[in-house]
């Protein structure tokens, strides 16, 4: 049999129990990465394809199709490696 003390110390035992899940819970969901992902997504991809870009060397492959020297033309002025073209 079992006394009253043995099933006020069950009855804690299981209230304990009852809130560790519960705070298991929230910390799962606090610490969930595909919630956290899903707002920041167009941020994430805008991000990566700037690095890609970067990388790829899209920064100098503009650069040399703003600024590259034309065969077809005549040259009107140069300034080191770069000049005007008159591309009539």
């Amino acid at each position: 049999m079992a006394t009253k003390e043995e099933e006020k110390i069950r009855a804690e035992l299981h209230e304990e129990r009852a809130a560790l899940a519960d705070a298991v819970d929230e910390l799962r969901e606090a610490t969930d990465l595909t919630k956290l992902l899903k707002a920041k997504l167009p941020v994430v991809a805008a991000g990566v394809f700037g690095l890609g870009f970067v990388k790829a060397g899209g920064i100098g492959a503009t650069m040399r199709l703003i600024f590259r020297r034309g065969r077809e033309g005549e040259e009107k002025a140069r300034a080191g490696r770069f000049s005007l073209i008159d591309r009539n």
